[in-house]
């Protein structure tokens, strides 16, 4: 019996640099925008006396969170998405001959 040829890539694998960047690249855009559209709306002074008005919290750390919490929310989007698509020939491999 005859041992089945080498998965077939269709690419070689990324550098991990670019890899990193295809994640968290686009969802740095779309963390800004995110933000920008919240707090368009959103006072964080407001939000803070809502939720922990015990809070020592300024205007500008709440923006500086608010964004980081949107990157973290679209990075995972954006990882997701990069794992779903990765080809299968690299994880579909045939079983060792016993």
């Amino acid at each position: 019996m005859s041992r089945p040829p080498d998965p077939y890539y269709d690419h070689p694998p990324r550098p991990l640099a670019q890899r990193l960047g295809a994640v968290l690249w686009p969802s740095f855009f779309s963390a800004g925008v995110s933000t920008m559209v919240f707090f368009a709306f959103v006072d964080p002074l407001l939000l803070r006396d809502m939720t922990f008005p015990d809070l020592p919290l300024t205007r500008e750390l709440g923006y500086t969170a608010g964004f980081f919490m949107f990157w973290l929310a679209t990075a995972g989007s954006s990882l997701f998405t990069w794992i779903l698509l990765r080809p299968a020939a690299r994880f579909n491999r045939a079983l060792p001959p016993e």
